[in-house]
């Protein structure tokens, strides 16, 4: 065990990681909104989401070595895999839709894409909110209120997703609607992989409080 185990209880070095990979997701969200307000300007903010999502892989591997040093942890061991990944998961998909829009060189930024990036970004905000609650649960229906709001997001999303793709094929050519398709589909997915980090907050505040 290294110096900074002994300096810092292992149930912190965990919630702390997990905190942190919460941020980012956050942060990652917010630019993704500061990229649809861009007015074209996709490249410059794609990078900084792509910078973000290694920041994202470099804590979650941290998780995952922690959690391979440690005989006692204070959550199930697949309990803290799954939150990683699947947290890890959401800015996967933020990512990808953002370049995705880069590479289909998009030059309107319509509004379901505002739409979803806005569910995005406040399914986001609730996660970390309840992620920063799993360190000391005395009170699961505090997580629990916040999976749930999430949940609702995910539904918006879902139709959301299906008015735009209505809407796609009466106003856009063949190759626009395979383009823009493929965007709105990896951003309502991001919802979808927060709904998972909502599904799995809400079973740990349930079996540890």
């Amino acid at each position: 065990m290294g110096l900074r185990e002994w300096i810092i209880p292992q149930d912190e070095i965990f919630f702390n990681l997990f905190d942190r990979l919460a941020a980012v997701v956050v942060l990652a969200s917010y630019r993704l909104m500061d990229l649809m307000d861009s007015k074209g300007n996709i490249r410059e903010y794609s990078i900084q989401i792509k910078q973000l999502e290694h920041e994202g892989d470099k804590i979650t591997h941290e998780i995952y070595e922690q959690l391979n040093k440690s005989f006692i942890t204070p959550m199930q061991p697949d309990e803290i895999s799954h939150l990683a990944a699947s947290l890890d998961d959401i800015l996967d998909y933020i990512d990808s839709a953002t370049r995705k829009m880069h590479y289909y060189e998009i030059k309107e930024i319509d509004s379901y894409m505002v739409e979803l990036a806005k569910l995005i970004q406040s399914s986001a905000v609730e996660l970390e909110e309840a992620v920063k609650c799993i360190r000391s649960i005395k009170d699961p229906m505090i997580i629990e209120k916040r999976c749930i709001e999430v949940n609702r997001l995910e539904n918006v999303a879902d139709d959301v997703l299906a008015q735009a793709t209505k809407d796609l094929f009466k106003t856009k050519g063949a190759i626009e609607i395979i383009k823009y398709k493929d965007i709105y589909e990896y951003l309502e997915i991001a919802t979808d992989k927060c709904e998972d980090v909502a599904n799995i907050l809400s079973d740990i505040a349930i079996r540890h409080s």
